[in-house]
């Protein structure tokens, strides 16, 4: 299970700046969740009330095409997402950002419907639709009246089999691309900070770079660059379509089968990712900036998505800096007032992940005394371990949130999406409750003692320039 709040704020770039969950366990979570601030003790969870079921059928077209099939007929909507196993880490110097550059010339038109076209199609038809780019993956997205499935599958289909790539949109789109990254990054020192400190915990691996790509790139783009991607990856087999809503799965089957199926597949092309080197002793930079107050962030490299130590890691995340009541808030914010605003949080991706904390300091305090606060608040996990009863609230939180974005149509898709991308399994999702129950307070202080070592630190600052 992946928590991302905050990373689809920063990292994913995007174009534009029956199901049966367990009723008495979302009830019963919901309710936890009210008294977490309380001095009650905090309620176990039953592991009985953490089953999920959803009615997902998933088949694969002949040409490689996977798709997921979840009807839910409350809404007379549908959540149509399309994601393509490419993204910023098939880059390399030279040509950082393609892949996203690559997702906002999907909306510039193909064969059948020009650019112009696309967009008012769908505005005229009440169909919202977006996209995004991150390290792993590219997806597509519309939530669209269910009456209008069979319109939106052939928009799909003609810019993945056919899209135009025209030399005079690419100039345009640059000039969009370019401003978008100095509003993100070139000009807003937050933003940054993050790129800074990302590149530095994943130096010389496929992370290593932004999404965004740098500015040298994106000017350099050329319809050459892109369409070697497109055609490298933009293909059914190289995909996976998620539809929930209202919708007869038969019906959506027969549809699938005849606009998908004709489109035609090739062989991929063996992709070799690297993985970052080992920090092996501390790494410090400084950024001086045009800023009012100062900013420390933390980070230690970690585990991968698909590393079982990273449950206990998202959830000493939440324990360390998960809200108002985490320890650094207390700390920090509250105790020795040196802090604004204070996050901490496990990054999980394919190929590597990253412990990340965040605080933004009170203008006049020093990153010096944030630090050392910091250091003492993981100190105390690492010698003392945690409670029964602050752990118990923690998974309460994470599990609700987890089956909190299963109720809507659109979180259920980009889940579905998500877990089928990363494991091939979309049925990966039904086991991360459990895992999390699992996590006990001697594997907290394990992994806090495993991955937080002041000798592996990852510390970036930024400070006013004078």
């Amino acid at each position: 299970m992946t928590y991302k709040c905050l990373l689809k704020v920063l990292f994913p770039i995007g174009r534009i700046t029956v199901i049966l969950l367990g009723l008495k366990g979302v009830l019963m979570t919901t309710e936890v969740s009210a008294k977490v601030h309380s001095d009650q003790v905090v309620p176990r969870i039953d592991p009985k009330d953490l089953e999920i079921k959803l009615n997902v059928t998933k088949f694969t077209l002949a040409n490689g095409l996977t798709v997921l099939l979840n009807p839910d007929p409350n809404i007379p909507l549908i959540s149509f997402h399309t994601w393509y196993r490419v993204g910023s880490r098939d880059e390399k110097p030279g040509i950082t950002g393609a892949a996203h550059m690559l997702e906002h010339m999907m909306f510039k038109g193909a064969k059948k419907y020009s650019g112009k076209d696309f967009d008012r199609i769908l505005h005229e038809n009440g169909i919202v639709n977006n996209a995004f780019t991150s390290w792993d993956f590219t997806g597509f997205y519309e939530r669209l009246p269910s009456h209008r499935l069979e319109l939106v599958m052939d928009l799909e289909v003609d810019r993945m089999r056919f899209l135009k790539l025209d030399p005079n949109d690419l100039g345009s789109e640059l000039q969009v691309v370019g401003e978008e990254r100095r509003m993100r990054i070139d000009n807003n020192p937050p933003g940054l900070l993050y790129e800074t400190l990302f590149s530095l915990v994943f130096g010389g691996s496929s992370y290593e770079w932004p999404i965004i790509g740098y500015m040298k790139d994106i000017q350099s783009y050329t319809t050459d660059k892109l369409k070697y991607f497109y055609d490298t990856f933009y293909l059914p087999n190289n995909a996976v379509l998620v539809l929930v809503g209202d919708f007869k799965p038969d019906q959506a089957r027969e549809l699938i089968e005849r606009y998908y199926g004709n489109l035609p597949s090739r062989p991929l092309e063996k992709r070799n990712y690297s993985h970052p080197q080992k920090i092996m002793s501390p790494v410090k930079k400084i950024l001086k900036k045009n800023v009012q107050a100062e900013s420390l962030a933390l980070a230690y490299q970690s585990t991968s998505i698909h590393e079982s130590d990273r449950f206990a890691l998202e959830l000493l995340g939440y324990i360390l800096g998960g809200g108002v009541s985490s320890r650094l808030s207390a700390s920090l914010i509250y105790g020795k007032e040196v802090a604004s605003r204070v996050s901490a949080f496990q990054m999980s991706q394919d190929l590597a992940g990253v412990f990340v904390i965040i605080v933004y300091l009170r203008s006049g305090k020093s990153y010096l005394k944030a630090h050392e606060l910091c250091r003492e608040e993981i100190k105390k996990i690492q010698e003392q371990g945690v409670s029964e009863a602050e752990l118990q609230k923690v998974k309460n939180q994470i599990m609700k949130e987890f089956v909190d974005n299963l109720v809507t149509l659109d979180g259920r898709a980009r889940t579905l999406a998500e877990y089928e991308i990363y494991y091939g399994n979309y049925q990966r999702l039904f086991d991360d409750l459990k895992l999390i129950n699992q996590v006990t307070t001697d594997d907290i202080q394990r992994v806090a003692r495993a991955y937080l070592d002041p000798n592996r630190e990852v510390m970036v600052t930024l400070v006013p320039e004078k």
